[in-house]
């Protein structure tokens, strides 16, 4: 809480404008009390030397040094303690002002994905301000996903959507605003009749297409002022896992984990200071260390049948266990016993359940909304076998 704005402190009015008079817009960068609202014991110990000392240090350093910065005794420190923490602490709420909060604001807060079974599981849709992963193997449908959820980002707020921009960027070449817009005509038929919506829909999407992490980085920072000014309402990177491949093939062993820790730190931050949903793909990959490849979309590279099969026994998702963390929705698409399913893998809303679905020129449909539980292993474990002929076969 040591970097938490002072307009968010719920201090006095009369001190709050006083910190803001000098500049001082966080508690991070210095504490300022004015001598009022010192207890007394503090206005005997030289206050002065405690507005110069950053807030993170007043509640870390031991209560010697403490004592000596304020030329006190041991009282005077603890009770600067107790009225720094007082100050930085968050409110807390209970589980009941939150469930009201939810209720009032119905699905605020998040993009739904109009697909109703899963849209309940995940509390209303893609969570704003977190980071939303979906990962597969290659042809199960993530991209089809993606390019339904740009879609809804773009539609006006009166049909349902967000009614802002989307920034799409498209690290495998497959976006196709050809089947967007298809997906549009067959999901939304009444409102893509009119004259002109159709390509007003397709010029909010900004699409590009960097080849390496240091340009979509680039991408990004030049990006950030218009995604801080609320005008973008959805970023989707598909995919990460490609952009990393070839980072991987450039990179020594040692340092394959380095440029992923500041590229996951950059997208993190976008989503919760601009406060939109991040929805970014992964590819899977082999457990086995000893093979010779390890994304899902070099199993293609290699020969017949009977390597694909040894690759669907040991997959798991792409990025490592750093990432793993880092996201807070992991959206599952695999292939299983003759249909495809999405698992919601984890979180914080909903338990591991599992949807059957299929793809169809409207896009994504969930053949139930009922949801299957999903336990064990099965939780973590990414399957990939063949679809069954009556399957649609769109999927990217």
């Amino acid at each position: 809480m040591a970097n938490m704005p002072v307009s968010e402190m719920r201090l006095p009015p009369h001190l709050t404008h006083l910190l803001a008079a000098r500049r001082l817009d966080t508690a991070k960068v210095s504490l300022s009390i004015p001598p009022p609202l010192l207890p007394p014991p503090l206005l005997t110990a030289r206050a002065s030397g405690l507005r110069s000392v950053p807030i993170q240090d007043v509640l870390s350093l031991p209560e010697v040094e403490l004592m000596a910065i304020l030329d006190a005794g041991l009282p005077t420190a603890r009770a600067a303690v107790a009225l720094v923490s007082e100050a930085a602490c968050p409110p807390c709420q209970t589980a009941l002002t939150l469930l009201e909060e939810r209720v009032r604001l119905g699905g605020g807060g998040r993009l739904a994905t109009t697909l109703c079974g899963l849209d309940e599981a995940l509390g209303g849709g893609i969570p704003m301000g977190k980071l939303t992963e979906v990962v597969g193997p290659s042809g199960i449908g993530k991209t089809q996903f993606c390019l339904k959820l740009a879609l809804l980002a773009a539609l006006p707020e009166y049909y349902g959507g967000l009614d802002g921009r989307v920034v799409y960027i498209d690290t495998e070449f497959k976006f196709s605003s050809r089947r967007m817009i298809e997906i549009g005509q067959k999901s939304f038929p009444q409102i893509f009749r009119q004259e002109g919506l159709a390509q007003k829909m397709a010029g909010r999407i900004l699409v590009t297409r960097p080849t390496s992490l240091a340009d979509f980085t680039k991408s990004l920072e030049e990006m950030k002022v218009t995604l801080l000014q609320h005008d973008v309402k959805l970023l989707i990177v598909d995919s990460m896992a490609a952009l990393m491949s070839l980072e991987n093939e450039k990179a020594t062993a040692g340092f394959r984990q380095h440029p992923l820790r500041g590229t996951l730190s950059f997208l993190k931050s976008i989503a919760e200071f601009s406060r939109i949903p991040v929805v970014v793909t992964n590819q899977v990959r082999s457990q086995s260390n000893d093979d010779g490849y390890h994304f899902s979309f070099e199993v293609d590279k290699k020969d017949g049948n009977k390597c694909a099969e040894r690759f669907d026994s040991h997959l798991v998702a792409a990025l490592g266990i750093q990432w793993a963390h880092a996201v807070t929705v992991r959206l599952v698409f695999e292939s299983h016993s003759g249909h495809r399913f999405i698992k919601v893998a984890k979180s914080p809303m909903s338990p591991a359940v599992a949807f059957p679905f299929i793809v169809e020129s409207s896009g994504i449909t969930l053949l139930s909304d009922e949801s299957i539980d999903v336990t064990g292993p099965e939780i973590t474990s990414i399957r990939c076998q063949d679809i069954s002929p009556g399957q649609n076969v769109l999927a990217r």
